[in-house]
This record gives C-alpha cells, structure tokens and sequence, in this order.
C-alpha cells in the first residue's frame, strides 16, 4: 500500500512539474505573427516551410499546385512573393534578348519575383567559366545584376 501511494505522490509532483514548466514555456511569437500575417494574404495556401533569417522570413507554400514564396518582416509585413518559372515563361521579348546576348549559356536560375506592386525577373545564364545575374522590370530591357567567376 505505501509503494502504490509514493508512486502516485510522485506521479503528480511530476505532472505538477511538468505543467508549471510549460506554463512559463514563451511560445514563437514571431513565427505565429508570421503564419497569421500569411494566412490572411493567402488563405487557400498550404505552408510547406518557414526559414527565417536576421533580414526576412521566408514561407515555401503551395497554391493552385505552385509552389511559392512569400517574404515576409519580423512585423508581418509582406515584401514580395518569388516563383522558379520555365524560361518559356518569359515575356517574349526578354526571352529573344536573353537568346541573341548570351548563346553560349545556359540559364541555371530563374525566378519572377513581385514586390512594391513591382514584377521582375532575374535569371543566372552560366557558362565554364562565369555566371551572371540579369535583372528585367517587367518586359523591360535585362539590366546586369551580379557577375561570379568559377
């Protein structure tokens, strides 16, 4: 009779224990600001996964079968919504561009990215030796962005 009645005393003492730990337990407030600010923005989006960085917090989702990513504050705030395009998604004249400028290259990367009611492209064409990353405001002209030796 004592052992069952020392085992149940210490089974709430733990209980007790645990409960008053996780009462003081702070949950991420930051990553819940985050979720919400994004559910509100997208509600029939599915989150696949959050990174979070010192500048931005980044949100991989799934909407209409993309996939996405929106860029968010610490505050909430969204900064801009990013997608990997095919380069047959391109306007076409940036695409002719791209084709007459830089034959000897492959794109590795390419993304459109809207921001500030902004939509851009950027695209990273490699060959051997360099990659560069060209920049283009709508179907506006590419602009060089950053060059990268091998």
């Amino acid at each position: 009779m004592k052992r069952s009645a020392y085992k149940i005393a210490l089974s709430i003492a733990l209980l007790l224990t645990i409960g008053v730990m996780s009462s003081f337990a702070t949950p991420n407030d930051k990553s819940d600001l985050i979720k919400a600010s994004f559910q509100k923005d997208f509600q029939k989006a599915e989150i696949i996964g959050l990174e979070t960085t010192n500048s931005y917090n980044k949100l991989t989702f799934k909407m209409n079968d993309m996939v996405l990513y929106a860029f968010y504050s610490d505050n909430g705030d969204l900064l801009a919504v990013t997608r990997n395009i095919r380069s047959t998604q391109l306007p076409i004249q940036l695409l002719l561009d791209l084709k007459r400028d830089y034959p000897n290259y492959w794109i590795s990367d390419l993304f459109e990215f809207n921001g500030d009611g902004i939509n851009s492209y950027y695209v990273t064409l490699e060959n051997a030796d360099t990659a560069v990353t060209l920049r283009a405001n709508g179907s506006e002209n590419w602009q060089f962005y950053s060059k990268r030796s091998k």
